[in-house]
């Protein structure tokens, strides 16, 4: 029974530090799919954030400037999709694609020189009163910066999605394009500004990685999570809030995953190292339906064009 509330209790812990990195992507992703377009480079997004971000704060000793220059660097390889498949037409699910592997050839370059060093990073902050709630507290009010300022994104995007002018203007873009532009908006550039906004809070989540959580540069470090981020979207049906319960049930599969592991669970390695994507396919095909109806109408359009 120790066990078992071991394994609980470190699956609670776990679920905010991994989940943080994928939340941010998810919410970038979420905003340039609201805008009628999808970005599979949000994997090479994150990974440039990670690795420029870890560069900039070794070289200048400074963790703002390094998480600034991993937004930036973020942005910048979004932009690239933003200006192949608005103005060159090209496919975005191979564009996105071909910028990931972009992203992770350009930071295996970049990076090599600081494989495996280690900096102070991001150091946890308590919140009085909240972090001393048991279990609870300590798994999400004993955070770095990044945590508290996802958490309070996460609401942030809701109302501004559904009350402010920009927010529903992006919105009318992703469900026509023409409607849109016959209400006066300007759709290219709503969609530029969307995939890049979506591209600088995919680099703060490698940012929040390789700064708060790791405190380290390896290559690839983000192991696939831009897709996961990809795919919380359709799970989250284009919500901040849903985003955020997606993000954290990745990372509390994470930290089962450790926890299993460090229990001596009878499972295969190979099967816990599977196990958080597993899970997340698994809600994903459940949600499938659901999702489907809830998809803004121009990425519909966007789908079926592209296959």
């Amino acid at each position: 029974m120790s066990d078992v509330w071991l394994v609980l209790g470190g699956t609670l812990t776990g679920a905010v530090g991994p989940g943080i990195s994928v939340l941010y992507a998810t919410y970038g992703e979420l905003i340039t799919e609201r805008a009628g377009r999808i970005n599979l480079g949000t994997e090479g997004s994150m990974l440039m954030g990670a690795c420029f971000g870890f560069i900039i704060t070794v070289e200048a000793s400074s963790i703002a400037v390094g998480v600034l220059v991993a937004m930036l660097a973020g942005a910048g390889l979004s932009l690239v999709l933003a200006y192949l498949v608005i103005y060159r037409d090209t496919n975005q699910l191979a564009t996105g694609f071909a910028l990931t592997l972009f992203g992770a050839g350009i930071t295996a370059y970049a990076g090599r020189g600081y494989v495996d060093s280690t900096i102070g990073g991001l150091n946890p902050i308590s919140i009085p009163l909240l972090s001393e709630i048991p279990k609870l507290g300590q798994a999400l009010f004993q955070q770095d910066i990044l945590a508290y300022i996802a958490y309070v994104l996460g609401p942030l995007l809701f109302l501004g999605l559904h009350y402010t002018r920009t927010g529903l203007s992006l919105k009318a873009v992703g469900e026509s394009v023409d409607v849109a532009f016959a209400a006066g908006r300007n759709p290219r550039v709503i969609q530029i500004a969307a995939i890049a906004a979506g591209g600088a809070l995919a680099g703060l989540g490698g940012a929040q990685l390789s700064l708060g959580l790791t405190h380290t540069w390896s290559e690839g470090m983000t192991v696939g999570r831009g897709f996961v981020a990809v795919g919380l979207v359709i799970f989250a049906m284009w919500s901040p809030l849903r985003a955020m319960v997606g993000a954290f049930l990745f990372g509390g599969a994470i930290g089962l995953q450790l926890q299993l592991q460090t229990v001596g669970a009878p499972i295969s390695p190979f099967i816990l190292d599977m196990l958080p994507y597993l899970i997340i396919l698994f809600v994903m095909a459940l949600w499938s339906r659901a999702s489907a109806r809830a998809m803004p109408e121009g990425l519909k359009g966007v789908l079926k064009a592209t296959t």
